[in-house]
């Protein structure tokens, strides 16, 4: 299936680990050029690196999105450097997990700070080089913002506010021309999950394979998930193959969710 991404310029915010390296990475297969952001400059660019020897450009923005001004900054860099944007991956951002009575207010604004409004900000930055080119907007929630949990509080609210955000800018996109939406996946496997893994390993002394399938079994889901899972359906969902696509919000998890 050719997804005709040749030659478009993506930005991709978390990209120096986990998913959005990843997503990083399938999109520099597929032909894409890249802009990549996250806070870690020696990450960024070993990424850069192998996106550079797959013959596609990479340009480095290592920037806390937390800041006023690093929305703009990155657009003003996605048109000096490629001469504007088609696709814009919302990805970076992590939450603190914990008892609610534990969390105090300044957890929950770091909580939004990264990844929400910084989503708001970027995505406010961005869209006329998005409307300009007809391009496409997906953002990474997680699985916590439709079946929230009393430890994930700040995860689960987060989670969700940005699939609300997702659906209010995806009507907004049906006037310019610009395709929104939202992916929430359920674990996947990267150093954030594997630091999990360890710590229950070490907790209990169970070999890593029963570890786990216990955690698969308490979530619901039929495996741990990869980074290849969502960046086969990110690249989908910004392709020429799904133009139909507007406003969704796609549950990769594995049957986690047993809801409609």
């Amino acid at each position: 299936m050719n997804l005709e991404l040749t030659g478009k310029t993506a930005l991709v915010t978390g990209s120096s680990r986990g998913i959005g390296r990843g997503i990083a990475l399938a999109f520099a297969q597929a032909g894409c050029d890249l802009m990549l952001t996250a806070r870690d400059e020696a990450a960024l660019e070993e990424v850069a690196a192998a996106i550079r020897a797959k013959g596609r450009k990479a340009v480095v923005a290592a920037l806390d999105l937390r800041t006023d001004d690093a929305a703009g900054k990155l657009a003003d860099l996605a048109q000096r450097e490629f001469g504007g944007l088609d696709i814009l991956i919302n990805n970076a951002g992590t939450t603190k997990r914990g008892d609610f009575f534990e969390l105090t207010d300044a957890d929950w604004q770091d909580g939004f700070a990264l990844k929400f409004f910084a989503h708001v900000r970027l995505t406010r930055a961005c869209w006329p080089l998005l409307k300009t080119r007809k391009g496409s907007l997906v953002t990474i929630g997680g699985t916590s913002g439709r079946k929230p949990h009393a430890s994930f509080t700040i995860g689960s609210s987060v989670n969700l506010a940005c699939a609300a955000f997702t659906k209010a800018m995806a009507d907004r996109g049906k006037e310019d021309g610009v395709r929104v939406n939202c992916i929430h996946p359920s674990l996947v496997e990267t150093e954030r999950q594997w630091r999990r893994i360890r710590a229950e390993v070490a907790r209990t002394g169970e070999p890593e394979s029963i570890v786990k399938q216990r955690i698969c079994t308490e979530t619901g889901i039929t495996r741990f998930g990869t980074v290849q899972d969502v960046a086969d359906l990110v690249c989908f969902m910004v392709s020429a193959r799904a133009t139909w696509l507007q406003g969704a919000t796609i549950d990769l998890d594995g049957g986690e969710i047993p809801v409609l």
